[in-house]
């Protein structure tokens, strides 16, 4: 199993012998995150910031599961009444709150995909686990989340964030090798 969280989308698929045998896209991932940030920071603090800002919060102090130890980190912006520049100081617990709608989609669509496998493939899970990559998966404490809410064991592929663009570039290497997996069976109806 594979659930690739990059900037636009998230795609959730089970492969086995070379081939998909079930899968789920949306159009929820760390794009998304960014702007349940933005809107978190403007209805709480009345605050507006870009999506730079957005996305530098998420990376210092976002997180999707309980820390050990809560973090803080100073957001500056633009003052939504007054229109002048002010910081406020936000917790990694309020990020958790302000991306939960976000993780609670991409968890979802997880679900949807298990439960779409066959049982013998959902026995191989348990062993095999699953394995993330995409730039969202860095999100602290994601696996955590996954991997209680599954049951599976949840390993972040070395280089998340190249890994699909590596994987790409192997592929491409090597076409005749992969090219039942390429084609699509789809069109041969």
């Amino acid at each position: 199993m594979i659930v690739d969280i990059g900037g636009g989308t998230t795609e959730v698929a089970v492969i086995s012998l070379g081939d998909i045998f079930t899968h789920d896209s949306l159009r929820v991932a760390g794009d998304k995150m960014d702007e349940s940030i933005i809107q978190y920071v403007r209805r709480t603090y009345s605050l507006d910031i870009g999506f730079r800002t957005a996305e530098s919060v998420k990376v210092e102090v976002g997180s999707a599961y309980k820390l050990e130890e809560e973090i803080t980190a100073e957001v500056r912006g633009r003052d939504a009444i007054a229109g002048l520049p002010r910081s406020v100081t936000i917790t990694s617990e309020e990020m958790r709150e302000a991306l939960h709608p976000t993780v609670e989609l991409i968890l979802d669509a997880i679900s949807k995909t298990l439960e779409k496998t066959s049982p013998e493939l959902s026995s191989d899970l348990l062993t095999t686990g699953m394995v993330m990559v995409g730039g969202g998966v860095m999100l602290r404490g994601l696996d955590k989340l996954v991997a209680e809410e599954t049951g599976l064991q949840v390993k972040i592929a070395d280089d998340p964030i190249t890994a699909v663009a590596r994987g790409a570039g192997i592929l491409l290497e090597d076409l005749d090798l992969y090219k039942d997996v390429l084609w699509d069976k789809e069109l041969e109806s």
